[in-house]
C-alpha cells in the first residue's frame, strides 16, 4: 500500500529555472524518464495538514533563498539519480524547521538539499558519466518560490511521478 505525504519545494528563478528545465526534460527524453519541475525539496511529511496554511505562514516576511552549488552528483536511488547537490546553510535549516513547526510534523525527513534533474533506475558506470557530463554555468541558484505538493511516498518509479499534484503555492518576497 502507497502513503501520500506532501513535499514543501523551492522552485527556482530565471536564468537557473529555464537551465534546470531544458535539462531535465533533455534527459527525460534521452533516458525515458519522467519529467518534472525543477525544485528543490525543503519538507516532506504528513498530508493531513492544510498546505496552503503552511505556505502562507511560511512565507511571511520570507525573502529569497539563495543556495550555493557544490556539485553534480549521483546515486542509486531513484529520487536523486543525478543530481545538483547544495550547500547546506542556516536559512535553508530554518525554513525547513519553520515549514515543520508550522505543519506540525514530526516526519524523520532529513534536509539535503539538492535539485534532481533525472529520475531513472540506471546502473553506477552510465550515472557517473552522466554526472561528470553536466556543466553548471552559475555556481549560485535564486530560488522564488515555494509550493505544496502532495505525493507518493516513496517515490519509486515513473508513475509515481506522473501522481504528483500541486496543492498549494506563493512566491517569496525580493
Amino acid at each position: 500500500m502507497k502513503n501520500t505525504a506532501t513535499a514543501y519545494w523551492l522552485i527556482p528563478a530565471e536564468p537557473a529555472r529555464s537551465f534546470f528545465e531544458k535539462t531535465i526534460i533533455d534527459l527525460a527524453r534521452q533516458y525515458n524518464a519522467p519529467v518534472f519541475e525543477p525544485h528543490m525539496t525543503i519538507h516532506v511529511g504528513s498530508d493531513r495538514v492544510e498546505a496552503d496554511e503552511v505556505i502562507a505562514k511560511t512565507v511571511s516576511g520570507c525573502r529569497l533563498v539563495q543556495a550555493k552549488v557544490l556539485k553534480v552528483c549521483q546515486s542509486g536511488e531513484f529520487i536523486k539519480t543525478l543530481f545538483v547537490q547544495f550547500a547546506l546553510d542556516r536559512k535553508l535549516q530554518q525554513l525547513n524547521q519553520l515549514i515543520r513547526h508550522v505543519a506540525q510534523d514530526s516526519s524523520d525527513y532529513q534536509l539535503k538539499p539538492h535539485l534532481s534533474l533525472l529520475y531513472k533506475k540506471m546502473s553506477i558506470l552510465p550515472r557517473r558519466q552522466l554526472a561528470h557530463s553536466i556543466t553548471l554555468p552559475f555556481s549560485e541558484v535564486t530560488f522564488e518560490s515555494i509550493r505544496a505538493v502532495r505525493c507518493i511516498s516513496p517515490t519509486r518509479n515513473r508513475a509515481d511521478v506522473e501522481a504528483w499534484r500541486v496543492v498549494a503555492a506563493r512566491t517569496l518576497s525580493g
